[in-house]
Formats: structure tokens, sequence, C-alpha cells
């Protein structure tokens, strides 16, 4: 077996007296509770309702950024306003307002595309969501800017790509929204990077986008984990998407890549209880001073073997042949 690297990274002063005394973020998580219970509110969440907001504004003052990544997270948190719901509406089965809504989406920035049922777990403690569906969108980075995280005063074209896709991700998910509410249905949107009611990994997974990662993202089929959600929650009648398993989460077992150029070590060989199910779960503790100092990281998605341009497809296929090898194991007698 390989050899582990040795890591060094060590978290600055400034970091060190932001960090809350005697405060574990794994705790507030939920790491090793095998109950359920919603998530609570966390890092990026409004600093009055969690106890890190001295570290989430040194990350947001974006100490180490360029001045192209501090305006493209400016232009990520320029929300417009929301149009008021028609009072009338066609009538249109379930099926064709998802393809309606679909053709909307991808026409509108929007690279990915499904829907599901809001479910409780997807919903933090403290809020609510009063209507049944979600629609659930994924934006592909250019992976060109996306590997050359983290940030520098050089260099913050990796940082400034993911403020980019962020900013992709609020314009298409309020153009969705203001779309939907305009054919007469209640529609609220949820862009990053601030946090609100809605998390969107567990639905995006439910709404067939990918598999989740060791590295706590999303993997998906096409773009692996390059990738940044934003979500939104309607009452129109929707299809929904089954999962898709396609063997990103077996590949994981046997892959440590993310976890050898995870410069703080956040990230484990291991499934790990948080709130009631057992999965793949990045340390808090050690993952968020490293991403304050930075002012974001992104590392890990960035060295993926799934975000490789013209990769996930061959590890699609191998996966499937590894699946039905085992399969065909299984049923000899």
């Amino acid at each position: 077996m390989a050899r582990r690297k040795e890591k060094t990274y060590q978290p600055g002063p400034a970091v060190q007296a932001a960090w809350p005394p005697g405060v574990s973020g794994n705790v507030l998580n939920g790491q090793g509770e095998t109950a359920f219970r919603k998530a609570s509110p966390f890092f990026w969440h409004p600093p009055t309702q969690h106890p890190f907001g001295t570290l989430q504004q040194l990350a947001s003052d974006g100490c180490r950024c360029t001045q192209e990544a501090v305006d493209e997270f400016a232009a990520a948190r320029n929300y417009p306003a929301l149009v008021p719901v028609n009072p009338e509406r066609a009538e249109r089965t379930a099926a064709e307002w998802t393809a309606l809504a679909r053709e909307f989406a991808l026409a509108n920035e929007s690279d990915l595309f499904g829907a599901t049922t809001v479910k409780e777990h997807y919903i933090v403690e403290g809020y609510d969501i009063d209507v049944p569906n979600v629609v659930m969108l994924g934006f592909a980075h250019d992976y060109d800017n996306l590997k050359q995280v983290p940030s520098s005063p050089a260099n913050g074209k990796g940082i400034a790509e993911v403020g980019r896709q962020y900013a992709r991700c609020t314009r298409a998910s309020y153009k969705l929204a203001n779309w939907i509410r305009s054919q007469g249905f209640n529609a609220y949107p949820y862009p990053g990077p601030r946090a609100d009611a809605l998390l969107l990994i567990p639905p995006a997974i439910d709404a067939g986008l990918g598999e989740l990662g060791k590295h706590g993202s999303l993997i998906n089929r096409t773009y692996g984990a390059n990738l940044r959600l934003a979500g939104v929650t309607t009452d129109m009648p929707l299809v929904f998407n089954d999962q898709d398993v396609f063997g990103s989460d077996d590949f994981c077992l046997n892959c440590r890549i993310c976890e050898d150029a995870c410069p703080p070590d956040a990230i484990t060989d291991t499934k790990q209880w948080v709130r009631g199910a057992e999965r793949w779960y990045v340390d808090f503790d050690k993952c968020i001073p490293f991403f304050a100092e930075n002012a974001g990281c992104a590392i890990c998605l960035a060295v993926c073997p799934w975000s490789r341009p013209g990769i996930a497809d061959n590890l699609v296929v191998k996966m499937a042949r590894r699946r039905a090898t085992q399969a065909g194991g299984h049923g000899q007698s």
C-alpha cells in the first residue's frame, strides 16, 4: 500500500483567533449521530445562527483574492427581485410542465436539470419550505480555471471561477423561478454561496444529478465534481427523476486522490454516521480553517478523477463492467 503523504498545514493566527473557543463544527453537523435530525444552520448561514460568524467574515473578506474573484462573488450575491405569481395558469400535465421547465432552464445557463419531492432531511432546522417539489440545477466549471485553486495574491483565477459559477447559479435559478411564477405557480430560488432553508446536495442526488463523493460533493456522470448547484422549490406539477447510480461511490472506496491532495487532511477513507445516515463526510474542523485562510479552496473538486474533461464517460463504462462482473460472480454456485 502506498504511504500516506504527511500533511503540514497549520492554521494561521487570524484563523486561530477567529475560531470560537471550545466549539466543534463536527458536533454541530451531527458527526457520529446515528439518529435522524435536521441539519443545523452552518458556516454560510447568517452569522447570528451559528458560532462561526467571525471565521465566515474572514473568508468573505477574500484576504488572498484578486479583485476579479471579489467581483465574481459580488455578482453571485446580486439577487434580482421575484415577480408576482400570475393568477392565471394553463392546463398542462406534469410531463408537459416538466418538459417546458427543463427547456427553459437549459436555455438559460443551466447545464443539468432534475426534479424530486421536498423531503424533511433537505430542510435546515429553523426553516420551512411550504411547497412540495424542488427542481435541482447543475452548473459546470471551466476546468482549466478551476484547477488553479486555491487562490493567491497573484492568481485568483480558480476562486474567481467558483464565484463565476455561483453568479450563474443565481441568475439561472432566479430566471427559472420567475418563469415558473409567470406560469401561475409558486417558486423560490436557492443559489449559493449563501445558505438558506434548502440543503442542495441531498435533493440533487434524489433528482438524479449524481452520487455523493468521498470529498463531500456531488459527482455527476458527465461533469464529475466539477459542478455547482442551485435549487428552485415550487408547487408546479413535475415528473420526478430517479437516483442515478453509475459507480462513483464504489470508485471512491478505492480512490484516495482527494484525500492525499487535501492540505488540512480533512477527507477520510471511510464513511461515517452523520445525523442518522452513513455517508462520506469531510472534517469541518480541519477543512474550514484552510478554506477561510485562502478565501476558498475546491482542491478536492479539481483533482477528482471524475472532474477531468473526457474522463467521466470512460469511468462510467469501467464501473458498469465491474458491477456486471461482480454480479456474475455472485450468481455462480
